[in-house]
């Protein structure tokens, strides 16, 4: 009787590692799945800003002056 009740323990045992063991597995695929979406977006986002920091260099500067710098009209 000792032993059936222990081979019935070791089987609820493993049935119990089982389903921890599959769970992990599911939770690792989630998490390789966001860390894979979000490598993705950061690439992206690194391409939109070389593109942004290349046409910001690009500008050139405005002929229009600042207000400060303007000279007032003569009837001032």
């Amino acid at each position: 009787m000792s032993d059936t009740l222990t081979l019935e323990h070791a089987m609820q045992e493993i049935e119990e590692l089982q389903t921890k063991v599959a769970f992990q597995e599911h939770t690792i695929d989630t998490l390789n799945e966001a860390l894979t979406s979000q490598q993705y977006q950061i690439e992206k986002m690194q391409v939109q800003l070389r593109f942004m920091m290349e046409k910001v260099k690009g500008f050139e500067p405005s002929n229009i002056a600042k207000l400060s710098d303007e000279t007032p009209p003569p009837h001032y």
